[in-house]
């Protein structure tokens, strides 16, 4: 239910006080949207007239209702105390546990995530998100009778995905279910879209707008044959598509993928790389934080990628031949991932078994094509094989992400403004064959 104190609230008029039942009959359902709807409302707190300060859940039907809790923060700081019937009480003043200085407190060392656990405003919310993308992962489910959609989109395209990658749908359920709290992406994306993980890191999750999706559906089978002719690819691996739809309102989209940083408890350094300079630096967090931003172009700077002859060989190949084939996409504004591990010295070398390298290399479902062709490597013995390369002292992860945007007229009318804005200057909307050349001429460069 929804408690207001103070607000026009999505075009009604509420009188202080006020409580709306706010009940949706899947879990799924009130869990995402109301995760979305926070979203809103914290850009609407920065336009003033209200402030949010909690949110939670009712126990008062199995399906349990969710409530927030708005307050007026235009002459006072101090917050109304939900009735009894509304849930636990929040804490009564800025500074409380839902505020933001409570947040950056309660962060992990989890290199950029933070926990989402039992005194997080989102916990509940986000285990109810979790119950619904158990099931959405199983059965796509449709009923409008009681209010909601929840659809799954190309669902035999992306199990064959997670098929070729030898991953067992209990592993990919129990990954996304509710074994554990999901980790919040501490994103440094200019975008508005939500970013989560699951609780093991193993899979991230992304909201996306429907054009994007409509994009990413359109060349799935081109990118599906794309992964068949090099399976080694760089390219993130898209996993799942979901669509969800409570009442009359919009439908939201959101994608599951094979997060490149992962295992991630060693991983010291990320950077998001786009190969230009214009809003490519992040102000890094301070030293001894236990949080770690992802960086961009321009804090990568005097660092260099270092690999043996042949691994240099192949990621230059490889980049060739993915950028090749976005480029066919005509699509632009895609990120290079890459993070930093330091490996032990009993790590280094060429591991400690060849034949299981060998067969971890060959294993999958299998092409017509060639070896040569399909430019095959030796996959370190690690999970997430597919997005590591290890060089004499370190380990690297790398794959490319964010592969959605079109060079349409939006992003041509974009290129023609940033022209003027930013002239002699790099960033990143420009064409597609640009965009792709300029990619591999950083790894080039920054690789030894």
């Amino acid at each position: 239910m929804l408690i207001i104190t103070n607000t026009l609230f999505w075009g009604a008029e509420c009188m202080p006080g006020t409580v709306w039942p706010l009940t949706a009959t899947s879990e799924v359902a009130t869990g995402i949207i109301c995760i979305l709807q926070l979203r809103k409302l914290r850009q609407r707190e920065k336009r003033g007239g209200f402030k949010v300060v909690g949110m939670g859940l009712t126990p008062e039907s199995p399906l349990r209702c969710c409530h927030m809790l708005i307050t007026c923060c235009a002459s006072c700081h101090q917050v109304l105390a939900p009735s009894p019937e509304a849930g636990r009480r929040v804490a009564t003043s800025s500074s409380s546990r839902g505020g933001l200085l409570w947040r950056l407190r309660d962060k992990q060392p989890r290199l950029g995530l933070f926990e989402i656990g039992p005194g997080h405003e989102l916990h509940r919310l986000t285990c109810m998100m979790q119950a619904g993308l158990w099931a959405a992962t199983q059965v796509s489910t449709d009923h409008p009778l009681l209010g909601f959609e929840l659809g799954t989109l190309a669902g035999p395209a992306f199990a064959w995905l997670r098929h070729s990658l030898g991953l067992a749908e209990k592993d990919y359920q129990a990954s996304l279910g509710p074994g554990g709290p999901y980790l919040q992406f501490l994103s440094t994306s200019k975008s508005k879209a939500s970013f989560f993980l699951s609780h093991d890191q193993r899979f991230f999750l992304k909201t996306q707008r429907r054009k994007e999706v409509r994009a990413l559906l359109a060349h799935l089978p081109r990118y599906m044959q794309h992964l068949r002719r090099h399976p080694h690819s760089l390219l993130a691996r898209l996993l799942g598509v979901h669509s969800l739809r409570v009442a009359r309102g919009k439908k939201k989209y959101f994608i599951i993928m094979q997060s490149v940083f992962y295992p991630a408890s060693r991983i010291s350094e990320r950077y998001d790389i786009k190969g230009c300079e214009v809003s490519r630096w992040v102000d890094p967090a301070p030293e001894g934080s236990p949080v770690i931003l992802v960086l961009k172009d321009l804090n990568f700077q005097g660092k260099t990628i270092y690999l043996a002859g042949p691994q240099r060989s192949w990621l230059l190949r490889q980049m060739e031949l993915d950028t090749a084939f976005l480029r066919e996409l005509n699509v632009l504004d895609y990120s290079l991932l890459v993070a930093f591990h330091c490996l032990h010295k009993d790590e280094r070398g060429p591991g400690s078994s060849l034949v299981l390298r060998t067969v971890r290399s060959v294993q999958g479902v299998q092409s017509q094509d060639e070896p040569r062709t399909q430019n095959r490597r030796l996959l370190p013995e690690a999970p997430n094989a597919l997005h590591i390369l290890d060089g004499p002292d370190q380990r690297y992860f790398l794959g490319l992400v964010d592969l959605t945007t079109v060079y349409g007229l939006r992003k041509r009318l974009e290129h023609l403004w940033k022209t003027l804005r930013y002239p002699g200057r790099t960033f990143s909307t420009v064409s597609p064959a640009r965009y792709a050349r300029r990619l591999y001429q950083w790894v080039e460069a920054h690789t030894e």
